[in-house]
């Protein structure tokens, strides 16, 4: 094998997912980098891989730098492995590829399992653009902040959660971008338990609630982006428009179903006007 630094992505979940070249990139490096040792040890003993093995995080000294460095210098390989799904993706590995580049190595990909990709595939929400925003801030403020900033978003919205925070995290995106956007929970996926559920906001949101099995495990949440101006209305949504438009002025009801969808006030007045001329 060629000597350099080589990104390898392991399974999610289901370990018949490991790509034949994976085990071989594994068992054929002269050292392995992990993100956790123990956790990956369960993978390498299940394919019976024992070449050497070193932790490697966000919080490694110099000293494993160093090692790695050794080990290319002296025309090695290195394969570099998180705990699970494709390394850098919300996963440690950042600097170090960055500079083993610096110092004239070669970096190759070995692709692989991504919750992230693995999700929105399977999600039934639009998948020719999206936006990957990883893990939203823990604090319920910065958090808070961010989806204000995603809220005009277009493209579809990929987020990781930790389990303790998804129930949280909904209500936070009910508030942000509104309980009738549509969005996808999708919770240990290839596992046993793989959830993968698709609603509004304020469904999913109270899906989690009446559930706290639904606050376990490995969590992706997908959100629809916000609507383009001139899309046409869900026939859900024109019934419940012109529902509020028989009880309030047109100008209201397009206000309160604007602020609770993410479509555009004045597309939806438009619509309200255009009834009343047929």
């Amino acid at each position: 094998m060629d000597s350099g630094l080589y990104v390898v992505a392991t399974p999610i979940g289901n370990f018949g997912d490991m790509s034949q070249r994976a085990v071989e990139v594994l068992r054929s490096a002269d050292l392995i980098a992990a993100e956790d040792t123990r956790h990956s040890q369960r993978l390498l003993q299940h394919y019976s891989i024992d070449t050497p093995c070193m932790a490697y995080h966000d919080h490694s000294d110099e000293r494993a730098l160093a090692r790695i460095s050794r080990c290319l210098a002296d025309g090695g390989s290195v394969a570099l492995v998180s705990d699970a799904g494709t390394p850098l993706i919300s996963d440690p590995g950042y600097r170090l590829v960055r500079q083993v580049q610096e110092l004239g190595h070669l970096v190759r990909p070995v692709p692989g399992a991504c919750a992230a990709v693995a999700a929105l595939s399977a999600s039934g929400l639009p998948t020719d653009r999206f936006l990957f925003e990883g893990f939203l801030p823990a604090r319920a403020g910065s958090r808070a902040n961010r989806l204000a900033e995603l809220a005009g978003e277009t493209v579809t919205l990929i987020f990781y959660e930790a389990p303790h925070r998804v129930r949280e995290c909904l209500e936070d995106l009910v508030t942000a971008f509104g309980g009738e956007r549509e969005a996808v929970l999708a919770r240990e996926i290839t596992k046993t338990f793989e959830t993968i559920r698709r609603g509004s906001l304020l469904e999913l949101a109270q899906f989690v609630a009446a559930d706290s099995n639904q606050e376990k495990g490995e969590i992706v949440l997908l959100v629809a982006g916000r609507a383009k101006s001139g899309q046409q209305l869900s026939p859900a949504m024109a019934t419940l428009l012109q529902r509020l438009a028989e009880e309030l002025p047109a100008k209201r009801a397009a206000a309160l179903v604007a602020e609770h969808t993410g479509l555009r006030k004045k597309q939806l007045y438009d619509y309200l006007l255009a009834l009343k001329q047929q």
